[in-house]
């Protein structure tokens, strides 16, 4: 019993003297600092605790553990880099472009653009803009043809207009039948004169 009492008395003479050793080796400042570190991590402690961030912890580790915060933190550099690099004229082109954008929608859509669509999924569903689209290309080439002919009518009169008149009689009459181009003309004529006969008009 004695034996026992001894080794208790040692080990508390030895506590002493390692709480003595500490006391001697800190120094004012140093208390101090370790004062300080403790309440601050008793205060983040008891902020982390109020706001609920001890439940977020495993959605964290998740993310960790899962690659996704290293991601999410290489898309919020690139995303800095990006408005970085953006100046504020281009910003402003942006806005404007993205302004002009909703305008010409807002017009279109007052303007009857959702009928024409309409129309035109009409058109296609029944074949119509299909055959449409085959027949613009002879409509295109009729229609340069009748820019021709009314070209060629206007250069005639212009011509006539300035020519003086014919003297007439059967030598005027055969000098003009003798010309050849003026009988590829007459035949010309006389063509269309028969085809607009074959076809009248409905």
């Amino acid at each position: 019993m004695s034996d026992t009492t001894s080794e208790q008395a040692a080990i508390s003479a030895d506590i002493e003297r390692v709480l003595a050793a500490a006391r001697d080796s800190l120094s004012d400042e140093m208390v101090s600092r370790l004062a300080g570190t403790a309440g601050d991590a008793m205060d983040l402690i008891d902020r982390v605790n109020r706001t609920g961030l001890a439940l977020a912890i495993p959605a964290l580790a998740e993310l960790v553990n899962n690659g996704d915060l290293d991601r999410l933190a290489k898309l919020a550099r690139v995303y800095g880099s990006a408005e970085d690099a953006i100046s504020d004229e281009m910003v402003s082109r942006i806005a404007e472009t993205a302004a002009e954008g909703l305008s010409l929608l807002d017009r279109l859509n007052r303007g009857g653009a959702g009928r024409m669509v309409d129309m035109l999924a009409r058109l296609e569903a029944s074949g119509s803009l299909a055959r449409i689209a085959d027949t613009l290309p002879k409509l295109a080439q009729k229609l340069e043809m009748l820019e021709r002919l009314l070209h060629a009518f206007e250069v005639a009169a212009s011509k006539t207009a300035v020519a003086p008149r014919a003297a007439g009689g059967i030598g005027g009459m055969w000098r003009l039948m003798s010309d050849p181009d003026n009988q590829d003309a007459l035949r010309f004529l006389m063509n269309v004169g028969k085809e607009l006969r074959a076809r009248p008009p409905v």
